[in-house]
């Protein structure tokens, strides 16, 4: 899925990221609201992540999206 559709319909999709990102609080994604860097940044310091590996997981989640 395109992100900017997912910025679009981030309160519909916001809990389908919760449960694969389940360390992110309820803050964390009230910040995110859409924002993919915002996403890749935070999963970067959460889950000790480099760049790229949470540029990739991001990417992958947003593919499988319908």
């Amino acid at each position: 899925m395109n992100w900017d559709v997912i910025t679009g319909q981030w309160k519909q999709l916001k809990g389908k990221a919760q449960q694969r990102w389940g360390k992110l609080s309820d803050n964390d994604w009230d910040r995110i609201e859409g924002k993919r860097e915002q996403l890749v940044g935070r999963l970067q310091e959460l889950y000790g992540k480099q760049r790229d590996e949470a540029e990739r997981d991001v990417d992958e989640w947003g593919r499988g999206l319908h």
